[in-house]
């Protein structure tokens, strides 16, 4: 098995993701890099998954891609300000690629330190 083939395998990695996640895996065996990508495979949020949310912020529920990307303080901000008098869900729409970006950094550590506890090799 081909690592970079199962990162490529990840349906809509930037390469900024890929490159971080490289660096992830780079000590782990297969059977490591495997259950990685599967672990965070079902968590991480693509780019466009976040600017469908934001977008949603708009005409269903203010602040639902705060609580996409467990940022529940905010999501509660934004639901009780209709996203900050939608100034917040504005500035959300021109960040959305970075949000994503950076959930999925945090999402892909969790993973990382999963795996790791619950390894049985």
């Amino acid at each position: 098995m081909n690592i970079q083939n199962v990162l490529y395998g990840i349906n809509g990695i930037t390469p900024e993701e890929y490159q971080f996640l490289q660096e992830i895996i780079k000590n782990m065996d297969e059977e490591k890099v495997q259950r990685f990508v599967m672990f965070y495979t079902g968590k991480r949020q693509s780019a466009e998954n976040i600017l469908i949310f934001t977008l949603l912020g708009f005409v269903v529920v203010a602040g639902i891609q705060r609580f996409i990307t467990r940022q529940i303080g905010m999501g509660i901000l934004y639901f009780f300000t209709a996203g900050l008098c939608f100034i917040g869900t504005i500035v959300d729409l021109i960040n959305y690629k970075s949000m994503a970006n950076d959930f999925n950094r945090k999402v892909a550590l969790e993973c990382a330190q999963m795996v790791n506890m619950t390894y049985k090799g």
